[in-house]
């Protein structure tokens, strides 16, 4: 490489051009290109008049640190963002996957842009099952002792182990639980608790708001039932058991359906023939399968459409949403609801970031915490930003209970007792309701029409509207 006859600093020096010339015979500065040597050349025509290779060699960490030294910093001091994901475990592994995913390419934006304050996010990963309560504790203490700067991830069924393991050393903790046990324990305890935030809204949000979207899709003469009656299948975890019994206070409280029928299913469920044969023997026009698994939802399909409850609307409860699902269940999909209470918007910036996803991760991918993920690691970057030293926990979590964001999953405001995100229709079922888009984070339904997953409801972020079923009339 030459560069005689670069003009340094309004001037020609021979001497720094014979320098540059010496480094790159060197290799004292591998991989430099034109430009970079050029910089060098002129810290070192200001430093010195006179310079020997000898004297070069002693002072290039001098000469290189003042055009790198934004570059030098960020290649040694990375902020360190904790994201325990499940790998292994017998369930949620491809949510967490999803996250993961998530996580990298708002990571990978954020390097390319310069970082944050300068020093590029790092990851720090460790796998846990979501099912453990030991395992949940061990994930997160390990982040701990990574020192991470913050924990992001996706979630744990045993949210308490998990948070509990990181209450002395206090850094951001941002989850897309949605569990309402856990954020109560922080409106109980919010001395302890001061650094956990939970970013979508609770589970119970899925039972109180189910009256509310049966009764929307009748009004809007998408859906005819063919009685009141509801039944509801429901697994025996506590997530499910939460939803079940949120989803029975708001049918009695509305007074415009009724339940006709509780059935209990144990994962995992080998066969949902004995459960279909009680499904046609009740024939509810409406039915919600409180379960969680997408395999054994995919397996329900099958069984479903060879042998149908006619015309009813069958709601299966969150698991559709990942992408091994619609992989397993195929063409026996389509006609089916699911609901989650964070998701990717069917609105122009939802849409825009669905088609960066794919770019990024082909194939399926999933609406829920492949966008979670992604606003989370955004929020971490402008509490960062805006406190001015990762290292400040305190102050980041104080930053982030005063501001919320807007993201690609909606409006997070986690400014109260319970630190969690504003539901939004309000469903009337306690204080943390919000009356407008603006303010909330929508729940989303979703029906898979032709293969693919479609919002349906609420109005202001759906893509189109429910379609009949083939099981339908």
């Amino acid at each position: 490489m030459s560069v005689r006859g670069v003009r340094i600093g309004g001037y020609h020096p021979t001497v720094p051009d014979r320098i540059v010339l010496a480094l790159t015979e060197s290799g004292l500065v591998p991989g430099r290109d034109a430009e970079d040597l050029r910089a060098i050349a002129r810290e070192v025509a200001r430093m010195v008049l006179k310079l020997t290779r000898r004297s070069v060699t002693a002072g290039i960490g001098a000469a290189m640190a003042a055009p790198f030294v934004g570059r030098s910093a960020l290649a040694a001091q990375p902020i360190v963002l904790g994201v325990p994901y499940c790998q292994t475990a017998a369930a949620g592994v491809a949510d967490h996957q999803d996250f993961l995913n998530g996580t990298t390419l708002a990571m990978e934006e954020i390097n390319a842009a310069g970082g944050i304050l300068g020093r590029p996010l790092k990851l720090f990963t460790t796998d846990m099952n979501v099912l453990s309560p030991e395992s949940s504790k061990q994930a997160l203490a390990a982040c701990v002792d990574a020192k991470v700067d913050a924990i992001s991830f996706a979630f744990t069924l045993v949210p308490l182990p998990a948070m509990d393991a990181t209450v002395k050393y206090k850094c951001p903790y941002i989850n897309g639980n949605a569990q309402r046990a856990g954020t109560a324990a922080v409106k109980e305890q919010p001395d302890k608790y001061s650094h956990i935030f939970q970013f979508c809204p609770s589970e119970v949000n899925y039972g109180w708001s189910y009256a509310l979207w049966l009764e929307d899709q009748e009004q809007g003469g998408v859906w005819k039932p063919k009685n009141r009656k509801v039944h509801i299948i429901q697994e025996q975890i506590g997530y499910c058991q939460t939803i079940s019994r949120a989803a029975q206070e708001a049918i009695k409280r509305r007074g415009k359906f009724e339940v006709a029928r509780i059935t209990d299913i144990q994962y995992p469920v080998q066969d949902w023939a004995p459960v279909i044969r009680e499904m046609k023997e009740v024939d509810a026009a409406a039915i919600m399968v409180d379960h969680w698994v997408a395999a054994e939802y995919a397996a329900f399909c099958k069984q479903f459409v060879a042998s149908p409850v006619r015309d009813s609307l069958v709601y299966l409860q969150y698991g559709p949403s990942q992408p091994e699902f619609l992989e397993l269940a195929g063409s026996a999909a389509n006609g089916f609801v699911w609901g989650t209470t964070m998701g990717i918007y069917g609105d122009e910036r939802g849409l825009a970031y669905r088609q960066k996803y794919k770019k990024r991760f082909p194939g399926i991918a999933g609406l829920a915490y492949t966008g979670i993920a992604y606003d989370q690691t955004y929020y971490l970057k402008k509490a960062w930003e805006a406190v001015g030293d990762p290292r400040k926990f305190k102050e980041v979590c104080e930053w982030i209970r005063a501001n919320p964001q807007r993201g690609v999953c909606g409006h997070v405001d986690m400014g109260n007792p319970y630190q969690e995100a504003l539901h939004f229709p309000d469903n009337g079922g306690d204080e943390l309701q919000a009356r407008k888009l603006e303010a909330g984070v929508a729940q989303l339904y979703v029906q898979i029409q032709g293969g693919e997953h479609k919002i349906v409801y609420p109005g202001p972020v759906s893509e189109t509207k429910l379609h009949s079923a083939p099981w339908w009339s």
